[in-house]
Protein backbone atom coordinates (compact mmCIF):
# COMPACT_ATOMS: atom_id res chain seq x y z
CA UNK A 1 0.00 0.00 0.00
CA UNK A 2 2.77 2.43 0.96
CA UNK A 3 4.60 1.81 -2.32
CA UNK A 4 1.46 2.35 -4.37
CA UNK A 5 0.80 5.65 -2.55
CA UNK A 6 4.36 6.77 -3.25
CA UNK A 7 4.03 5.71 -6.89
CA UNK A 8 0.73 7.57 -7.18
CA UNK A 9 2.29 10.70 -5.67
CA UNK A 10 5.23 10.51 -8.09
CA UNK A 11 2.87 10.06 -11.05
CA UNK A 12 0.72 12.96 -9.87
CA UNK A 13 3.77 15.22 -9.65
CA UNK A 14 5.11 14.05 -13.02
CA UNK A 15 1.84 14.63 -14.87
CA UNK A 16 0.53 18.11 -15.47
CA UNK A 17 -2.97 18.79 -14.24
CA UNK A 18 -4.35 18.80 -17.77
CA UNK A 19 -2.65 15.51 -18.62
CA UNK A 20 -3.59 13.56 -15.48
CA UNK A 21 -6.99 12.66 -16.89
CA UNK A 22 -8.60 11.96 -20.25
CA UNK A 23 -8.84 15.16 -22.31
CA UNK A 24 -9.48 16.27 -25.88
CA UNK A 25 -6.52 17.45 -27.93
CA UNK A 26 -8.50 20.46 -29.17
CA UNK A 27 -10.55 22.12 -26.44
CA UNK A 28 -12.77 24.18 -28.73
CA UNK A 29 -15.42 23.28 -31.32
CA UNK A 30 -17.33 25.62 -33.62
CA UNK A 31 -21.08 25.88 -33.15
CA UNK A 32 -22.94 24.16 -35.99
CA UNK A 33 -19.77 22.73 -37.51
CA UNK A 34 -17.79 19.53 -37.79
CA UNK A 35 -15.36 18.63 -35.01
CA UNK A 36 -12.54 16.10 -35.02
CA UNK A 37 -12.36 14.82 -31.46
CA UNK A 38 -9.04 13.32 -30.38
CA UNK A 39 -9.43 11.86 -26.89
CA UNK A 40 -6.06 11.46 -25.15
CA UNK A 41 -5.77 8.58 -22.66
CA UNK A 42 -2.60 9.12 -20.60
CA UNK A 43 -2.59 6.06 -18.31
CA UNK A 44 -4.43 2.91 -17.24
CA UNK A 45 -6.13 2.04 -13.95
CA UNK A 46 -3.75 1.91 -10.98
CA UNK A 47 -1.01 0.31 -13.04
CA UNK A 48 -3.31 -1.96 -15.06
CA UNK A 49 -3.77 -1.89 -18.82
CA UNK A 50 -6.84 -0.22 -20.28
CA UNK A 51 -8.97 -2.88 -22.00
CA UNK A 52 -11.95 -0.77 -23.08
CA UNK A 53 -12.64 2.92 -23.72
CA UNK A 54 -16.28 4.06 -23.72
CA UNK A 55 -17.29 7.58 -24.78
CA UNK A 56 -20.87 8.75 -24.22
CA UNK A 57 -22.10 11.14 -26.90
CA UNK A 58 -24.22 14.00 -25.52
CA UNK A 59 -27.51 15.11 -27.05
CA UNK A 60 -26.86 17.74 -29.74
CA UNK A 61 -23.71 16.03 -31.05
CA UNK A 62 -24.70 14.31 -34.31
CA UNK A 63 -23.26 12.50 -37.35
CA UNK A 64 -20.67 10.75 -35.15
CA UNK A 65 -18.12 8.61 -36.99
CA UNK A 66 -15.44 6.89 -34.91
CA UNK A 67 -12.03 6.07 -36.39
CA UNK A 68 -11.08 2.39 -36.22
CA UNK A 69 -7.82 1.61 -34.39
CA UNK A 70 -5.47 -1.15 -35.47
CA UNK A 71 -5.63 -4.00 -32.95
CA UNK A 72 -8.85 -2.72 -31.35
CA UNK A 73 -12.47 -3.76 -31.88
CA UNK A 74 -14.82 -0.86 -32.50
CA UNK A 75 -18.54 -0.77 -31.82
CA UNK A 76 -21.15 1.94 -31.62
CA UNK A 77 -24.38 2.06 -29.66
CA UNK A 78 -27.08 3.88 -31.60
CA UNK A 79 -30.33 5.36 -30.37
CA UNK A 80 -32.98 8.00 -30.89
CA UNK A 81 -32.16 11.66 -30.42
CA UNK A 82 -34.38 13.68 -28.09
CA UNK A 83 -35.16 16.01 -31.00
CA UNK A 84 -34.72 16.19 -34.76
CA UNK A 85 -31.58 17.82 -36.21
CA UNK A 86 -30.96 19.25 -39.66
CA UNK A 87 -27.90 17.75 -41.32
CA UNK A 88 -27.22 19.25 -44.76
CA UNK A 89 -30.92 19.22 -45.63
CA UNK A 90 -31.65 15.80 -44.13
CA UNK A 91 -33.49 15.34 -40.85
CA UNK A 92 -31.61 13.17 -38.34
CA UNK A 93 -33.64 11.58 -35.55
CA UNK A 94 -31.14 8.96 -34.39
CA UNK A 95 -27.44 8.28 -34.32
CA UNK A 96 -24.45 7.17 -32.30
CA UNK A 97 -24.96 7.57 -28.54
CA UNK A 98 -21.82 5.74 -27.39
CA UNK A 99 -18.51 4.63 -28.91
CA UNK A 100 -16.69 1.60 -27.51
CA UNK A 101 -13.13 0.56 -28.38
CA UNK A 102 -11.95 -2.80 -26.97
CA UNK A 103 -8.26 -3.76 -27.01
CA UNK A 104 -5.26 -3.29 -24.76
CA UNK A 105 -3.33 -0.16 -23.82
CA UNK A 106 -0.60 -0.77 -21.26
CA UNK A 107 -0.48 1.61 -18.31
CA UNK A 108 2.97 2.85 -19.34
CA UNK A 109 1.69 3.78 -22.82
CA UNK A 110 -0.37 6.70 -24.14
CA UNK A 111 -2.91 6.58 -26.93
CA UNK A 112 -5.57 8.61 -28.70
CA UNK A 113 -9.12 7.66 -29.68
CA UNK A 114 -10.59 9.65 -32.57
CA UNK A 115 -14.05 10.40 -33.88
CA UNK A 116 -15.66 13.10 -35.99
CA UNK A 117 -18.98 14.72 -35.22
CA UNK A 118 -21.12 17.78 -35.84
CA UNK A 119 -21.72 20.17 -32.96
CA UNK A 120 -25.24 21.44 -33.56
CA UNK A 121 -26.51 24.90 -32.72
CA UNK A 122 -28.25 23.29 -29.73
CA UNK A 123 -25.13 24.44 -27.86
CA UNK A 124 -24.77 28.12 -27.06
CA UNK A 125 -21.51 29.87 -27.92
CA UNK A 126 -19.40 29.91 -24.76
CA UNK A 127 -20.95 26.76 -23.30
CA UNK A 128 -19.06 23.56 -22.52
CA UNK A 129 -20.02 20.16 -23.91
CA UNK A 130 -18.91 17.16 -21.87
CA UNK A 131 -18.34 13.60 -23.07
CA UNK A 132 -18.45 11.20 -20.10
CA UNK A 133 -15.72 8.60 -20.66
CA UNK A 134 -14.88 5.34 -18.90
CA UNK A 135 -11.63 3.39 -19.19
CA UNK A 136 -12.23 -0.21 -18.16
CA UNK A 137 -9.39 -2.39 -16.87
CA UNK A 138 -9.25 -5.99 -15.58
CA UNK A 139 -9.86 -5.03 -11.94
CA UNK A 140 -11.29 -1.54 -12.04
CA UNK A 141 -11.96 1.54 -14.10
CA UNK A 142 -11.10 5.20 -14.46
CA UNK A 143 -14.43 7.06 -14.66
CA UNK A 144 -14.08 10.46 -16.32
CA UNK A 145 -17.78 11.18 -15.94
CA UNK A 146 -18.16 14.14 -13.58
CA UNK A 147 -19.68 17.26 -15.14
CA UNK A 148 -18.95 20.47 -13.23
CA UNK A 149 -21.79 22.54 -11.84
CA UNK A 150 -22.27 26.04 -13.24
CA UNK A 151 -19.17 28.07 -12.31
CA UNK A 152 -17.30 25.08 -10.85
CA UNK A 153 -13.70 24.51 -11.96
CA UNK A 154 -13.42 21.05 -13.61
CA UNK A 155 -9.97 20.67 -11.99
CA UNK A 156 -11.74 20.54 -8.60
CA UNK A 157 -13.37 17.25 -9.64
CA UNK A 158 -11.80 13.84 -9.08
CA UNK A 159 -12.95 12.41 -12.43
CA UNK A 160 -13.86 15.31 -14.75
CA UNK A 161 -15.49 14.38 -18.07
CA UNK A 162 -13.51 15.56 -21.11
CA UNK A 163 -15.10 18.67 -22.56
CA UNK A 164 -14.92 21.21 -25.35
CA UNK A 165 -15.93 24.85 -25.38
CA UNK A 166 -18.33 25.95 -28.11
CA UNK A 167 -17.04 28.93 -30.10
CA UNK A 168 -18.61 31.06 -32.83
CA UNK A 169 -18.72 29.59 -36.34
CA UNK A 170 -15.61 30.53 -38.28
CA UNK A 171 -13.64 31.13 -35.07
CA UNK A 172 -10.90 28.84 -33.82
CA UNK A 173 -7.49 29.06 -32.24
Amino acid sequence: MKHSLIAAAVLAMAATGAFAHATFEKGEAQQGAGYKAVLRVPHGCNGEATLKVRIQIPEGVIAVKPMPKAGWTLETVKGAYEKEYDYFGSKLTEGVKEIVWTGELLDEHYDEFVFSARMTDAFAVGSMVYFPTVQECANGAERWIEIPAEGQDPHDLEGPAPGVKIVEPGHSH
